[in-house]
């Protein structure tokens, strides 16, 4: 019995030991395949410091207790760790009850983007809203102040006196109107930074406005003046330098830019389309916001699709080179990619050839599509013109509406009009619903299919699409000047959008000289002496 518990106890430990060995030989292996993987990572991956080794006490090999040696509590683990435990290990952190995901952080930020937005767009309004009360109301309390104050003590106000009152009404109403036609419009744009004349025009109109309170109220309140005539006449000459002001924010504010002075490149970045425009003394900030209202009315729409030929062109070429390993060696990423371009570079003297023949192709499709959709769109309007004529004799109730007629013709022409579409990469620029309604409003005109068809065979300007292509809530304005200053010669700023930017550059206009030349009529006449030996 002793014989068979001690040969079982050498059984189970060689036993024991033995799948201890074959694990610790398979854990050395995982830890020099995770000691690789680890030299290749990158440099900012996480580095998790593994617990505390076993102490000597309780000595542990390969995951195992040795033999003999007593077995580790429940404190300590019941089951041994892997070696890739740091690839395996889960940490539990505590979660806090005011957690907020990233959704909700980027909505919250949004959400005071845009309080912040509609505030800065009617705080000027607001601002100049109060600066007009306070212009048009100094002027009544100048002359009411007196008459509350100390009525008994004024003096009678005479006819010349009276004649002012007069002169006070019509220039304050002439200048309630010069307010709002020039400061109470709807803002155009919201700029990056304030105005510096409208600033410059409110400190101004305010700076006026206290000095003559601060001397109204010290020489007229505390005096208690009694010449009502006087007081008149310095509410008369308050209201004139008001009228002055004004002025003067009519020349810095409309008329200064309006001379030409400079010239502006713009560029798009994606296809180089270039425009030239001359503009007058203005900011950067105010230059960028007229070229982006040129750039709408100019400016093609920006189709990103007819840009992706020469990418696929690029990739096709890639995609027909193959690098085969003959010696059996482990090509680097290096090498493969520079067989790649020799490659490449050998087979640039056929890419023109298929350049020229792609577009060729290209065009002699997009022509066999026009044709197409030109016969069906003239054979839609000339039914339509067939049933015009024949309902002019038909009853009320039988004549078919505008809207239903278009949608009546419209499958006639729809599959030649999407079929170009997609041909010319434009499908995107064109909804059902839009071409609907540009077919009704054609019908309703009486235009020809000429005048239907402009508006799909040509790329208009971005403004003839849906607010959806315009993109006005997209641009930045990048610039090393400051945007508030003054443009000169030279000076370029980027105005970046979604998917492309406009490279703006400012060139001064030269100062041209010309010259008179003064033509005598007489040195015009000449002599014409016939030979009579000619045959003439």
């Amino acid at each position: 019995m002793d014989t068979e518990s001690t040969h079982s106890g050498y059984s189970y430990h060689s036993s024991r030991s033995g799948r201890s060995n074959r694990h610790g030989d398979r854990s050395r292996e995982r830890h020099k395949a995770s000691g690789s993987k680890d030299s290749v990572r990158s440099e900012r991956s996480v580095v998790i410091n593994p617990p505390d080794s076993p102490s000597q006490d309780s000595p542990v090999h390969n995951g195992e207790p040795l033999p003999g040696e007593p077995t580790p509590t429940a404190d300590e683990g019941d089951e041994a760790q892997d070696d890739n435990w740091g690839e395996t290990t889960t940490a539990v952190t505590g979660t806090s009850e005011l957690s907020i995901s990233q959704e909700e952080v980027v909505g919250l930020g949004k959400e005071m983007y845009d309080r912040t937005e509609s505030f800065r767009r009617y705080l000027p309004l607001a601002v100049g809203s109060c600066v007009g009360l306070l212009v048009l109301a100094t002027p009544l309390a100048f002359l009411l102040l007196p008459a509350v104050m100390w009525p008994d003590r004024l003096q009678a106000c005479g006819a010349a006196c009276e004649g002012l009152f007069l002169s006070i009404a019509f220039k304050l109403l002439i200048l309630l109107m010069a307010m709002w036609a020039l400061f109470l419009k709807p803002g155009r744009a919201s700029l990056p930074r304030v105005c510096v004349y409208r600033a410059f025009l409110t400190t101004l109109t305010l700076l006026l406005t206290m000095s003559y309170w601060l001397f109204y109220g010290v020489r007229i309140l505390d005096a208690q003046d009694e010449d009502y005539h006087g007081i008149v006449q310095f509410a008369v000459s308050l209201v004139d330098s008001q009228l002055f002001v004004h002025y003067l924010a009519v020349v810095l504010l409309e008329l200064r830019h309006l001379q030409p002075c400079y010239s502006a490149s713009v560029m798009r970045s994606t296809d180089g389309e270039t425009r030239q425009y001359n503009i007058g003394q203005l900011s950067i900030q105010k230059a960028a916001l007229s070229i982006l209202e040129y750039y709408y009315r100019d400016f093609p729409l920006h189709n990103p699709a007819l840009l992706s030929a020469s990418k696929h062109r690029a990739a096709k070429h890639l995609a027909g080179l193959k690098v085969y390993n003959v010696d059996g060696a482990q090509p680097g990423n290096g090498n493969q990619s520079r067989a790649m371009v020799t490659a490449a570079a050998k087979r640039k003297d056929s890419a023109h050839n298929e350049l020229y023949y792609e577009e060729a192709d290209y065009e002699r499709r997009v022509r066999k599509r026009r044709a197409r959709l030109v016969v069906a769109v003239e054979e839609a309007f000339t039914h339509v013109r067939r049933m015009k004529k024949e309902d002019e004799h038909a009853t009320p109730s039988d004549i078919m509406d505008v809207r239903e007629a278009a949608l009546a013709i419209f499958p006639s022409m729809a599959r030649a009009l999407q079929k170009y579409l997609r041909t010319t990469r434009r499908q995107h620029s064109h909804s059902m619903e839009s071409i609907q309604k540009h077919l009704a409003f054609c019908l309703v005109n009486n235009m020809s299919p000429k005048a239907f068809l402009e508006a799909y065979l040509a790329p208009g300007p971005t403004l003839q699409y849906g607010p959806e292509r315009w993109m006005a809530d997209q641009w930045t304005l990048v610039s090393e000047a400051s945007v508030t200053g003054g443009i000169k010669e030279g000076s370029e700023f980027l105005l970046k959008c979604l998917d492309f930017s406009l490279a703006v550059t400012i060139k001064g206009i030269p100062y041209i000289r010309l010259t008179e030349e003064y033509v005598d009529l007489k040195s015009h006449k000449f002599i014409l002496l016939l030979q009579s030996e000619t045959s003439v």
